[in-house]
């Protein structure tokens, strides 16, 4: 999708079985969120930017929230909150937006298959606490990481992280 306007978010949300008109604005998403204790994050905002206007796209808030699912499950509408950030991220980052620390992690995982490289401090800690020093990833078998690269190139996600900056 390119070129986003009002109506392509709301269809997109529609198309995933998200309805955030039937939002009310009581604030129970807001006042549970976990997040918006930490950061200026306000859940009811972003729900009703998405209901009016695409500036949701760049609102840095829309990358705050933690995917933790609170908002959605106190939520007296079922409005699938949480469902509508993520397929509004999923509608930004095809529109070449993305914060620069979720552009950074996303290039980790293409460079190295796993977000949080391990090196030989972390490898001596893991140790230390009576753990194999490397998890089971890519780290352990680094034969799987050409397979990781392919997969996540054969479904563009290399584009779309090296896509314009933020």
């Amino acid at each position: 999708m390119t070129k986003s306007n009002k109506s392509n978010i709301s269809d997109a949300l529609k198309d995933a079985g998200i309805e955030i008109l039937t939002c009310l604005q009581c604030g129970t998403c807001s006042g549970s969120c976990p997040s918006g204790r930490y950061t200026g994050m306000i859940t009811r905002k972003l729900v009703r930017m998405a209901r009016v206007s695409t500036d949701v796209l760049h609102d840095p808030d829309l990358w705050m929230c933690t995917t933790c699912y609170t908002c959605q499950e106190r939520c007296p509408r079922e409005i699938k909150i949480t469902d509508a950030i993520l397929a509004i991220r999923a509608i930004a980052v095809h529109e070449g937006i993305m914060l620069p620390e979720h552009r950074k992690v996303s290039q980790l995982v293409l460079e190295h298959g796993h977000a949080v490289p391990i090196n030989d401090a972390v490898k001596e800690k893991r140790e230390h606490l009576g753990m194999e020093a490397l998890p089971e990833t890519v780290h352990k078998y680094p034969d799987a990481l050409a397979d990781v690269q392919t997969l996540l190139e054969s479904c563009g996600f290399d584009k779309l992280v090296a896509g314009a900056q933020e």
